[in-house]
């Protein structure tokens, strides 16, 4: 029995009788078991309930057409009852199947996206602190195993403490408009500034606390520079003091020395030039060995084998008057690290600008 005997009528088949339509629809149902075995993908599930269940051209239709409505009255209910069981089968069937080949395909794609956690785990990259944070932490860990605090004052400063108190005067060129960033002001009214380093919190602490005084002060700091490899108009800085009574020049030479090993290795040796800074004297700049070469001459240090790192000094007395502090009792140091400076160094960075423009390809090396 095949799908084309359904184009034949009962008669030209041979049924007479009520027993025939059920040999025959027995035959059909075999015919449709075996085409359904075959059909093991959904594509072939959708060919096979068009073949069988299509309206203009399936065989139930054909079944219907050439042998229900032409058969002899006596054959009518044999062959209705018959066909509606069969239709019921295929039906059931095709739909049973269509769920097997479901869970099949559910089955086999949860087993391909199964995890295996029997496996080790997928580290996922996490982001790092900023080279220029490390370094801020680098530095306070090394002064705050000194005993030193770490104090935090206004960006936004008066010319008082950015510079009267500090024992700049007035006509210095740092207080020129081309060297820093002032505020409007009220007319009348004193103007505000942005701070041109972290200096201020030295008075704005010996005002509050007698000696003796250990403090560093990290913060941002502006001045009108334009933007290269070795400037910037927003830096960070570092300011240290150290104030209490019998502090020698020794004393802030040993601090100096200390920090320079601990930040940049043992190997590093340190040497003090006499400068000028109007809240130190005697003023020095501290240079250490090239950590590029060792000392023994590059074009980073210019062959001189030496490389500037920060101006420092021993506290002018003058500053002790703007604070109470009696200048015959007391003695003390301050120093201003420039942090940028410090981490290029230390991590062999060649432009400033690196550091704000926040390229992951440069922060991940310091993850």
């Amino acid at each position: 029995m095949t799908s084309d005997s359904t184009a034949k009528t009962l008669a030209e088949l041979g049924v007479a009788d009520a027993l025939g339509v059920v040999r025959l629809f027995a035959e059909v149902k075999v015919q449709f078991n075996a085409e359904l075995e075959a059909k093991q993908s959904a594509n072939g599930w959708e060919e096979l309930r068009g073949a069988w269940l299509g309206r203009k051209s399936g065989v139930l239709t054909r079944v219907t057409e050439n042998w229900l409505k032409p058969s002899k009255p006596e054959l009518k209910r044999a062959v209705g009852q018959a066909l509606n069981e069969l239709k019921a089968y295929v039906e059931a069937a095709l739909e049973s199947r269509r769920a097997a080949i479901e869970t099949a395909g559910e089955q086999t794609a949860l087993a391909r996206e199964r995890e295996d956690i029997s496996l080790p785990g997928v580290t996922r990259p996490l982001g790092s602190r900023h080279p220029l944070r490390q370094t801020f932490e680098e530095i306070e860990r090394i002064f705050l195993s000194l005993g030193y605090s770490v104090v935090a004052g206004p960006e936004m400063e008066t010319p008082y403490y950015n510079f009267e108190a500090l024992n700049i005067p007035e006509h210095h060129p740092a207080r020129d408009n081309m060297d820093t960033f002032y505020m409007a002001a009220p007319q009348g009214a004193s103007p505000f500034l942005l701070r041109t380093h972290t200096s201020p919190m030295q008075v704005r602490t010996m005002e509050k606390q007698p000696p003796p005084v250990r403090i560093i002060v990290p913060g941002k700091v502006y001045r009108r520079d334009n933007p290269d490899a070795t400037h910037g108009f927003m830096f960070h800085q570092i300011e240290g003091l150290a104030v209490d009574t019998d502090i020698t020049f020794c004393d802030f030479k040993g601090t100096v020395d200390y920090f320079v090993r601990e930040f940049l290795g043992p190997q590093v040796k340190t040497r003090l030039r006499p400068s000028y800074f109007p809240f130190t004297e005697p003023s020095v700049e501290v240079d250490a060995t090239c950590v590029f070469c060792g000392g023994k001459g590059c074009n980073v240090c210019k062959q001189s084998g030496w490389i500037e790192l920060f101006g420092a000094g021993m506290v002018d007395p003058a500053v002790y008057g703007f604070v109470n502090y009696d200048a015959k009792k007391f003695s003390g140091f301050a120093f201003g690290l420039g942090v940028e400076r410090l981490t290029q160094l230390k991590y062999n960075i060649n432009d400033l600008q690196l550091y704000f423009q926040n390229d992951v390809r440069f922060l991940r090396q310091f993850a």
